[in-house]
């Protein structure tokens, strides 16, 4: 039995009313203030403004946006969930369950992983046995390593947990009450989060002024289409799972994923020395690496993994993805 949208129950618990809460326009003028609110923070202090100087990777720059967007983060949360509680007769429950928050089903954040996991099959045999990380996996050794740097709190903690709560939990939401309709969420909405990293392309010219302008424009419609792309499978997901945790861990995974290769062969890693020191505006979180030949037979079984993934992807996407606590059907 397919599982029963939330938004059907919370339609009968509004007093009658059939009208939306929310009319299509409002939730889209909404949405646009609150992505400004996500990103223009960023440039209204000397903290957290990049310029020529200082990187936007910079440890200082890191930790005064993370504070800027948990402030647009919680204050979007908290006037959401006011126009939910003020304008139906929902319990408290109902509404954190709307907003993703409520409850937490271990079970569906697992079969997210796995689903996601199966798509990037490829990256995984690439990284995990070709350049032979999976002794680190099975000892948390790389996300340890990860974590302790500013950059790698930000990709994979304070970057999508803040994301997902705006432009999951929080748009998603507004989205829902003006009615829309489950594919218009899935596939329109998005463009607010791509929209959110637009900007990476002023911060790329301030920091790399000898890239040509078209080149900086085509990373940037890249970077713009990726995340897009990634809006579509993380909206889709926490409509039908209902859960804003879900997302936040596929959100953390693919950024440590990557972009899958689609070209060239694939080659082992040897460390040759660790980063640089003693630079604390402009911390490295990569490992110095060279190129180490493996036999044409890797880069064949990477393409097949990355064609079985796909298709493996497809085909146990609704089974995966199905859950009690959807908040809309398809």
């Amino acid at each position: 039995m397919a599982p029963i949208s939330l938004f059907a129950r919370l339609k009968n618990l509004y007093s009658g009313r059939d009208e939306p809460i929310l009319s299509v326009n409002m939730a889209a003028v909404a949405s646009v203030l609150l992505t400004l609110a996500y990103v223009v923070p960023f440039y209204i202090s000397s903290t957290t403004r990049p310029s020529p100087t200082l990187s936007r990777d910079a440890p200082s720059v890191i930790r005064a946006r993370i504070r800027a967007v948990t402030l647009s983060t919680l204050g979007g949360s908290l006037v959401v969930l006011w126009v939910i509680l003020s304008n139906t007769n929902v319990p408290l429950g109902h509404a954190l369950h709307l907003l993703g928050w409520w409850p937490i089903v271990p079970g569906d954040i697992f079969r997210s992983l796995l689903l996601t996991a199966i798509l990037f099959l490829g990256p995984l045999f690439e990284r995990g046995i070709a350049e032979g990380e999976w002794k680190e996996w099975i000892r948390y050794g790389r996300i340890s390593e990860s974590l302790r740097g500013w950059m790698g709190w930000r990709n994979y903690v304070a970057g999508p947990v803040t994301e997902e709560i705006m432009f999951r939990s929080i748009i998603i939401t507004l989205h829902l009450l003006a009615k829309v309709s489950s594919g218009h969420i899935v596939f329109i909405a998005p463009v607010y989060f791509g929209i959110a990293h637009i900007h990476h392309f002023y911060e790329f010219r301030l920091t790399h002024p000898d890239t040509s302008i078209p080149l900086a424009l085509l990373r940037s419609f890249v970077q713009f289409t990726y995340t897009t792309i990634f809006g579509w499978y993380a909206n889709f997901l926490y409509l039908r799972t209902g859960s804003l945790f879900a997302v936040i861990f596929v959100h953390s995974f693919c950024n440590w994923c990557g972009l899958p290769r689609f070209w060239g062969r694939v080659e082992a890693g040897v460390a040759l020395a660790p980063p640089p020191e003693g630079n604390d505006e402009r911390e490295q979180s990569t490992t110095y690496v060279t190129p180490d030949g493996l036999g044409l037979g890797w880069t064949v079984a990477y393409y097949v993994l990355l064609v079985v993934g796909a298709v493996w992807f497809r085909y146990v996407l609704w089974s995966l993805t199905e859950s009690s606590h959807a908040l809309a059907g398809f």
